[in-house]
């Protein structure tokens, strides 16, 4: 058999309603010189029996008891063979020439470790929201990581393998078997694993134009507790702390007021103006300079917040539904 240029990492964990459309999406990529490891995280729906269904052979399948997002992909990295290494959550969707433009990109520059693009928004039933991602591609340094993370979602990036390894760490309780991601995080877990690659090993992080992966909005997932997400985020920036402690000291306040302004951003969308305007009073409070910084995400934050207040939840939500339909 032969090694695959790229080998693409899905974990698979309860998504019936998505995996085979984001299965589909790999299959359809203009680039085909790659396997998909699907890695079953001991889900109790459909989806397995959904991606048995596909009978192309550059599908593997590896089962695991249920270890969460962060053990499934490093499961699914200890099986990879290709010499770059693509993510794609299963409720994701790719366009159809993300692989091929990534691989001219990382293999045009040698010295990128990590190449991600753009994202689109996309509700339930696959329809485009209003919304996208569109980061800094250039240029990037640790600072935009911890503070931007111009990565964006699990989705995005396409790693190159000897970057990755450079990452890679015994599991703590079973010293057989590496990690790559940390175990330890059931959220967060990206931003510590990018932040991690930048500060730690110097693995340079670029992007490319364009929105190349659809990224779902479920309902029901914005609805997680902020809070916890807060906590998860500071558990990260105190690993940071313990081997960049001169990186934290100039950049960690300015990296929680971007952090709390997000999550001011995200109680905005669940109706709770008075948890936002709390997150929002913090990050100004931390760092005002972010106003100068990006004014206008700022002052939208702020007067979403005061309209909130005002109209209340249910006439506010009547006016974001256009821009985020049933996503929410």
């Amino acid at each position: 058999m032969t090694t695959p240029k790229i080998s693409v990492v899905m974990p698979i964990y309860n998504v019936e309603a998505f995996v085979g459309e984001a299965i589909q999406s790999v299959l359809d990529q203009s680039f085909k010189d790659f396997e998909l490891i699907c890695v079953d995280d001991g889900g109790d729906d459909r989806s397995m029996a959904i991606v048995r269904g596909f009978s192309d052979p550059r599908i593997r399948i590896v089962c695991q008891a249920n270890r969460g997002l962060a053990g499934a992909r490093n499961t699914g990295i200890a099986h990879a063979r290709g010499e770059y290494i693509a993510l794609l959550d299963s409720d994701d969707v790719w366009h159809q020439d993300k692989l091929i433009l990534h691989y001219i990109h990382l293999t045009a520059n040698a010295e990128v470790g990590v190449s991600y693009a753009g994202s689109r928004m996309i509700d339930r039933d696959g329809e485009v929201l209003g919304v996208s991602m569109q980061p800094k591609l250039g240029r990037v340094t640790p600072r935009d990581i911890i503070c931007r993370n111009p990565v964006g979602n699990g989705s995005a990036p396409v790693l190159r393998r000897s970057a990755l390894e450079k990452s890679a760490f015994p599991h703590p309780e079973s010293s057989e078997r590496d990690c790559w991601f940390d175990e330890g995080f059931r959220q967060s877990e990206d931003i510590e694993m990018w932040i991690r690659l930048s500060v730690k090993h110097g693995v340079i992080f670029e992007g490319i134009a364009g929105l190349l992966t659809d990224y779902r909005i479920i309902p029901g997932a914005l609805s997680a507790n902020v809070v916890k997400q807060y906590l998860s985020w500071t558990r990260m920036l105190r690993k940071l702390k313990g081997y960049a402690p001169e990186f934290v000291q100039e950049h960690g306040d300015t990296a929680k007021a971007y952090q709390l302004r997000y999550l001011a951003r995200r109680s905005i969308q669940l109706g709770n103006f008075q948890l936002a305007r709390e997150f929002l009073s913090k990050a100004m409070g931390l760092r005002p300079h972010i106003l100068v910084e990006e004014p206008g995400k700022t002052l939208v934050t702020g007067g979403a917040v005061v309209l909130g207040k005002l109209l209340g939840r249910q006439r506010f939500t009547s006016l974001w539904r256009p821009y985020l339909r049933n996503a929410a």
